[in-house]
């Protein structure tokens, strides 16, 4: 329906699909793709013909978290002051229009930012090559948002390992712990010697296909009554999101020396630095 500059939405029968398409940057999240995302998911929540929505990521991806050298290396003033401001502990689906399902659908890596969205959809389908990764420690900053979303639906020792160390965890852990809902097989795929373009293409589709069945079960569903599951479970994470940013935004780790080496170590392509300090 419409092509974004970061990603498109498009609707198939009742399925809607917001397709992130930065494939060059791993889908990674800049501030054009913000506010890219926010119109996509505002024109799916006001289009009444679609009852459910599939989010992915073209190329080898879902979506690798934030485009460091533009979000983190070259913060304007105003841009600083907001992160010393701190997000909105909602951000992409804590509050809507009409409360509709979204699925992520995800192969590749779903890391920072990437797992944030997956962590506030409804329900999430992902490949077993996988990997999730609350990597905003590793760049120096409090993963709290994504912690909160993530503990509400599989509260367990591995999201704090996860925040802690800021280290990806593969998908097959994360479906043991309930965090994923369906998980489909890709090594056949990837041990097949095709190229790494083709076989992603086909991963994702394998992917879309396992959502689109999960789509179709919620469309047969009273549409109204499955939006007040949404609301209710989407609930979950509010208030503990909030009440992690509360305690976390008064440390200011962006201003810290740790958060500017671990932002120049990896433009620079060399090993950080780190001072605690």
């Amino acid at each position: 329906m419409t092509n974004y500059e970061t990603m498109s939405y498009t609707r198939n029968k009742k399925i809607g699909y917001i397709t992130f398409n930065r494939p060059k940057s791993l889908n990674a999240v800049n501030f054009q793709f913000e506010q890219d995302f926010h119109e996509a998911l505002l024109e799916f929540d006001l289009d009444d013909g679609a009852w459910v929505v599939i989010i992915s990521g073209i190329g080898r991806c879902f979506c690798a978290g934030a485009d460091i050298k533009q979000k983190f290396a070259e913060m304007t003033p105003a841009q600083k002051a907001n992160r010393t401001k701190g997000a909105n502990p909602e951000s992409y689906l804590g509050r809507t229009v009409n409360w509709k399902p979204t699925i992520s659908a995800v192969h590749g890596y779903a890391l920072g930012a990437g797992l944030l969205i997956a962590a506030e959809s409804d329900l999430v389908v992902a490949s077993t090559d996988a990997k999730f990764g609350i990597t905003e420690t590793k760049r120096g900053l409090p993963g709290g948002h994504v912690w909160a979303k993530m503990n509400a639906f599989m509260p367990s020792k591995v999201i704090t390992e996860m925040l802690i160390t800021g280290e990806p965890i593969q998908a097959q852990r994360l479906y043991d712990l309930g965090f994923i809902n369906r998980l489909v097989n890709s090594d056949e795929i990837l041990s097949s010697g095709i190229d790494s373009e083709a076989s992603n293409k086909q991963i994702l589709d394998l992917v879309l296909s396992e959502a689109e069945s999960i789509a179709n079960l919620i469309v047969a569903t009273p549409p109204l009554a499955a939006r007040s599951g949404v609301r209710l479970s989407r609930n979950q994470w509010i208030i503990p999101a909030i009440n992690a940013d509360f305690y976390l935004q008064p440390l200011r780790l962006h201003d810290t020396e740790d958060f500017k080496e671990a932002t120049q170590s990896f433009v620079e392509k060399r090993p950080p630095n780190y001072q605690a300090k």
